[in-house]
C-alpha cells in the first residue's frame, strides 16, 4: 500500500462524508441544529464545529513539518480556536462553506505538497496544554481522519434518531475495485 495514495483516498472519503452530512443538516432548522442532543459537543452544530476545530488544529501543526506545505498557508484565512468546544461558526451556511474549503485544502495538500517519505518521519508539536510530543507523522494524519470519522458517527446516530439517512458511509466506496467477480451461491467460499 502506498501511504500517500491511502491518505488521498481518505481525503476523498472525508469530502464525500462531509457532503452527505451537510446535505442532511442543511434541511434542519436553526433550533434543531443547536438543540442539545447529548452528544460530546452537545448539538449537531457544536459537533460540526468541533470536527472543523480538530482539522484546523492538526493542519496547523502539520504545516510546521515542511516548507513544501505551501497549501497549508491558506490556514491563515480561518479563525483559530481557543478551545475544543468553541463555536467558530454559529451560522450554518458559513460553517458549510468553510467545511468545503478545508476539505479542498486537505485534498490539495496531500496531492500536491506531501511526499511518500514524509509519512515515515516524526512530527514534534505542542498540544493545547503546552506539552511537547513527538509522534509518527503518518499516524497523526490517520488520527486526523479517524477523529472526523468518530464524530461524524455521532452525527449520523443523531440523524438516524431523527429519522434521517445520510446514505452509505463506508470507506470501501473509495477503494478502487481492481477486479469484480460475482460468485454464485454454490461457489461461495
Amino acid at each position: 500500500m502506498n501511504v500517500k495514495n491511502h491518505f488521498i483516498l481518505m481525503s476523498y472519503h472525508n469530502t464525500r462524508m462531509n457532503k452527505q452530512i451537510y446535505s442532511v443538516a442543511q434541511n434542519l432548522s436553526k433550533e434543531a441544529l443547536n438543540e442539545n442532543r447529548g452528544a460530546f459537543f452537545k448539538s449537531i452544530i457544536g459537533t460540526l464545529n468541533h470536527i472543523l476545530i480538530g482539522d484546523l488544529v492538526w493542519l496547523t501543526r502539520f504545516s510546521q513539518f515542511s516548507e513544501r506545505y505551501t497549501t497549508l498557508h491558506r490556514l491563515s484565512n480561518f479563525p483559530y480556536p481557543k478551545r475544543l468546544d468553541d463555536i467558530l461558526y454559529s451560522d450554518f451556511q458559513s460553517l458549510q462553506a468553510t467545511r468545503k474549503e478545508v476539505d479542498s485544502l486537505i485534498g490539495s495538500w496531500l496531492k500536491n505538497d506531501t511526499e511518500e517519505g514524509d509519512f515515515h518521519n516524526q512530527l514534534q508539536y505542542t498540544n493545547s496544554q503546552g506539552v511537547i510530543s513527538r509522534r509518527d507523522f503518518g499516524e497523526l494524519i490517520s488520527h486526523l481522519f479517524n477523529h472526523q470519522t468518530h464524530h461524524r458517527g455521532q452525527i449520523t446516530t443523531l440523524f438516524s434518531q431523527m429519522q434521517y439517512d445520510v446514505g452509505p458511509t463506508d470507506f470501501l466506496l473509495e477503494i478502487p475495485d481492481t477486479h469484480t467477480y460475482i460468485y454464485t451461491k454454490s461457489e461461495w467460499p
